[in-house]
């Protein structure tokens, strides 16, 4: 039998765009399916608008994940997972925009890693507090999994 070594990946979500609170509730099932288990989840929070004008309103909420893959595998499939909930095009280089879904890996376990498309703790967290208040909430609770 194989002994798997589990990582935790905490993950930010985020969603502007159609029905929010479903396409968030689709992509933590997506990733407790195709990435790993889910053992917290935070609220969903409805937060402005970072570093763009839009009309639309997001609900962001952070998640923690147990998994077996790697920081390039998690990466892979949490962008395979936007594409499958309509998401059409990736921020580039500071300019963002609406978007049904969005899925930053914010850290895995303690690890650090700087390249060009993946940069491990996520370089900006710390700046928005729609990512550090679920993140915190979820940092500081007993492992349990909520449904909002």
């Amino acid at each position: 039998m194989k002994n798997l070594l589990l990582h935790k990946v905490f993950l930010g979500l985020g969603s502007n765009l159609g029905d929010k609170v479903w396409n968030l509730q689709e992509a933590i099932r997506l990733i407790g399916e195709q990435i790993g288990t889910v053992t917290r989840q935070s609220s969903f929070i409805e937060t402005e608008p970072w570093g763009f004008e839009s009309d639309n309103t997001f609900l962001n909420a952070a998640i923690c994940c147990e998994t077996e893959k790697t920081p390039r595998e998690v990466l892979l499939l949490t962008q395979q997972i936007e594409r499958d909930l309509g998401r059409r095009k990736k921020s580039v280089a500071g300019s963002y925009a609406d978007r049904p879904i969005d899925i930053d890996i914010l850290l895995y376990d303690d690890l650090t890693v700087d390249e060009p498309d993946l940069k491990i703790p996520h370089p900006l967290m710390h700046e928005r507090d729609f990512v550090m208040i679920p993140l915190k909430e979820i940092q500081t609770t007993t492992p349990t999994t909520r449904t909002t």
